[in-house]
């Protein structure tokens, strides 16, 4: 997730100050991704040190304001224009961890993959729940959740696959 990049986008906008990005930023994904105050400050100090964005004065209560540079706008408009690379994915933590549970004495991955499913179908029905009681019209944060929610549906299905995978490892059938 690119805190940079929707920081920068929310000040297209206009003006903000941290805490306001903050809000903006979790009301925009559904609460989904929550940032520390800090987590935004500091971003807001590498985005200003490389000219991305600049202060732009203070509000009536005293709150630094800032805003986009042309800089920074053209670096928002290329982040809208690029596809999200999928070629070099992230660490899948429970792939990792089923591969390595795989041939270890004392750890049956099929254990690990029942607790995963049981978490996965938790946090599905807990995605569901929430993207169900936003208010009508609240787009983004929807997008947000529904992504979530098919997101934990392929994992189940893929927990599925491991798991009829590792039964015919075990009964010698082929792979």
């Amino acid at each position: 997730m690119s805190v940079k990049h929707g920081l920068l986008a929310l000040l297209v906008e206009g003006p903000r100050y941290g805490y306001e990005l903050k809000s903006g930023f979790e009301a925009r994904t559904g609460d989904t991704w929550p940032l520390n105050v800090g987590q935004v400050y500091t971003t807001l100090a590498r985005l200003e040190r490389d000219g991305l964005v600049a202060k732009d004065g203070e509000d009536a209560e005293g709150h630094v304001l800032y805003r986009a540079t042309p800089t920074g706008l053209r670096e928002v408009q290329d982040w809208w224009d690029q596809a999200v690379e999928r070629e070099a994915p992230a660490r899948d933590e429970l792939a990792i961890k089923l591969a390595l549970a795989v041939g270890l004495p004392d750890v049956d991955p099929r254990d690990v993959v029942q607790r995963q499913r049981t978490a996965t179908v938790r946090a599905l029905q807990r995605h569901t729940r929430r993207r169900n009681a936003l208010p009508a019209g609240d787009t983004a944060a929807a997008l947000v959740l529904d992504a979530l929610v098919f997101a934990a549906e392929a994992e189940v299905r893929w927990l599925d696959h491991c798991e009829a995978r590792l039964v015919r490892s075990r009964n010698g059938a082929p792979r």
